[in-house]
């Protein structure tokens, strides 16, 4: 699994990519939006893992920029402040997950793996 995380966090950012990399989980950062788009130009992500609350461009509106480049982008959010209306506004958006910090990071492994999973069609039989 090869995963972005994007937090204005430097040092949170770093720390955590090592963490999932200790976990095989090929894990890279950076520390804005305009950055990630840019890697997102030039690299595949199975998975995106946004701040909410970034200087300049924030989390949804990085998504919104993803979303034009990569429509079938999974996100997750991570937010050190969260609240009902950003939870509300990134579900909407279409993210995967929304997570509040500190993130255990086995809660975190568990939920890129489900946002990577293939979603299971309907195959018109009645079980």
């Amino acid at each position: 699994m090869k995963v972005l995380l994007v937090d204005d966090e430097k040092e949170m950012v770093a720390a955590l990519a090592e963490r999932l990399s200790l976990r095989d989980i090929d894990a890279e950062w950076v520390t804005c939006g305009k950055d990630a788009i840019a890697l997102l130009g030039k690299n595949h992500f199975d998975v995106l893992v946004l701040d909410v609350k970034m200087p300049g461009m924030g989390g949804l509106e990085t998504m919104e920029e993803i979303q034009k480049i990569k429509p079938e982008s999974k996100i997750i959010f991570l937010t050190g402040h969260g609240s009902t209306s950003d939870r509300e506004a990134c579900e909407k958006a279409g993210a995967s997950s929304y997570l509040m910090k500190p993130i255990d990071i086995e809660v975190l492994i568990k939920e890129l793996k489900e946002a990577v999973k293939p979603l299971k069609k309907f195959d018109g039989i009645t079980r």
